[in-house]
């Protein structure tokens, strides 16, 4: 067996464990970022790596991919709820969690003040990786999962300024905090307008252009993604955070070809996942942790019950959330990929006491996916802030057509107080030309017949030419008159 074969086998085997471990942590309520990060160690008893510069640039690409997938799944209309409160967590939240926890990491960990706040910095921003994958199958309620989701969509612009901003004080001490507010303007308003930009520009690009295949489709909205991100970065914007936004606005246009993206999108975000987890895990050197454990530990008390709480209580302050959705809020501040990723500047900057900040900030994600991912759905049964019950994988019904089809199969739901609720479907008028093909509900599919009669929630599968699609649209969605 060549050297290349026995590569390709041991990647196969890798996808293959990951791939399991998924089961095994929905089953047991583990975040599915913990197993791959300990399949990573495990390799670095064997493999010797230690290129922070490749994991870096793996695990942005990667970091692109998922937001891309968690933008395109996020409603506006559930944005519209709770912007003010994650844009004040996004921002103000990451800025005081930081600070408290860089004041921790000084004493604790016996560093400079500027060192113990670039550690602050690292891990004060809340993961999107994290957050996505931690929520993909819970039944919270959505007020709470759709805060964290854009507020960890958001927020890196926050984390990255104030880790740029403190390497760059410690490199070079002369520089100014009034260059690096500049910088930050500059990261999110090129980052909104990028991301606005692009997000148009993919919605023509889909809507006009006749590819031979359908199969290719998502594979240009994925490579407008990743253009998204380059371009904003090329000019000092936030890159994740136009790609978020780009996602958002694609994803809630009435697009061609909308289903095909999404499921390309997600099964693609779930593989990037599995392998920017293992690359992570892989960089970090087991018995080098053990040293860091006890200050770790200490940190991670201080974050996950003064730091991450204090900024909660002042971004959200008022009667938007109750007391318990707050303290939800509070403890569902997931570490993962970014504060790992934020963690290899000071590598490639030489800091001096880089290698011990890489260390303590990847115990501080162990110990969140530990302690916080594994209870969270335990918490909200606690607190009452469920709705329903689980999710559960749900049928799924797909059309693979030709470029040059105008007649494609889409999902819509019924919504509560719409026109065609408790109709059959013999009541309701339907377009021309337009099949509804099957009915999910809670877990059954449902054959279509005319004597059945609509209920809110259910999932259509509707087979119909694109121009009609509007028109079923506000068939299910309108309020009755």
């Amino acid at each position: 067996m060549s050297w290349t074969d026995t590569v390709i086998l041991l990647f196969a085997l890798l996808l293959l464990t990951s791939t399991i471990s998924t089961k095994l942590s929905f089953h047991l309520g583990i975040p599915s970022l913990l197993p791959f990060i300990l399949i990573g160690m495990l390799l670095n008893h064997f493999v010797y790596f230690d290129n922070a510069q490749l994991t870096q640039l793996c695990a942005i690409v990667a970091l692109i991919i998922i937001l891309f997938d968690g933008g395109l799944r996020t409603r506006k209309e559930q944005i519209r709820t709770i912007w003010l409160p994650a844009t004040l967590l996004s921002s103000f939240g990451v800025l005081i969690t930081s600070l408290i926890t860089g004041m921790a990491a000084h004493y604790i960990l016996g560093l400079s003040w500027l060192e113990g706040m670039l550690v602050g910095a690292i891990v004060g921003s809340t993961d999107a990786a994290a957050v996505f994958a931690a929520f993909g199958n819970t039944n919270i309620r959505r007020k709470i999962t759709n805060t964290l989701e854009m507020e960890s969509g958001s927020n890196d612009p926050m984390a990255v300024l104030l880790t740029l901003a403190i390497i760059q004080l410690l490199t070079v001490p002369e520089s100014s905090w009034f260059v690096m507010l500049g910088f930050f303007m500059k990261q999110v308003l090129f980052g909104l307008l990028f991301g606005w930009l692009f997000g148009k520009i993919t919605i023509w690009l889909i809507q006009h252009l006749r590819l031979p295949s359908s199969e290719i489709y998502p594979i240009l909205a994925l490579s407008l993604a990743i253009l998204t991100y380059s371009v904003t970065a090329l000019i000092d914007g936030s890159g994740l955070l136009a790609v978020y936004l780009m996602a958002i606005i694609v994803g809630n246009a009435d697009i061609r070809y909308k289903s095909v993206i999404f499921r390309f999108q997600e099964g693609f975000a779930s593989m990037m996942q599995m392998l920017m987890f293992i690359l992570l895990g892989l960089l970090v050197f087991p018995a080098e942790l053990l040293q860091v454990s006890w200050q770790a530990i200490l940190l991670s008390l201080v974050l996950m019950l003064v730091a991450r709480p204090l900024s909660v209580l002042i971004c959200t302050w008022g009667k938007f959330f109750d007391w318990r959705e707050k303290t939800f809020l509070a403890w569902a501040g997931l570490k993962g990929a970014v504060p790992i990723i934020l963690a290899t500047y000071p590598l490639l900057a030489g800091i001096e006491s880089s290698r011990q900040i890489f260390n303590v900030v990847f115990f501080i994600v162990l110990t969140s996916a530990l302690v916080q991912g594994t209870s969270l759905q335990w918490l909200a049964e606690k607190l009452g802030i469920t709705e329903g019950e689980r999710k559960q994988p749900t049928y799924r019904l797909e059309l693979i057509a030709g470029g040059k089809s105008n007649v494609e199969l889409v999902e819509m739901e019924v919504v509560r107080g719409s026109r065609a609720e408790n109709c059959t479907l013999r009541e309701i008028t339907l377009p021309n030309e337009t099949l509804i093909t099957a009915i999910v509900r809670g877990d059954q599919l449902i054959p279509p017949t005319g004597d059945t009669c609509l209920k809110s929630g259910d999932v259509l599968y509707i087979l119909l030419p694109h121009p009609r699609r509007e028109q079923v649209q506000q068939l299910l969605e309108s309020k009755a008159t």
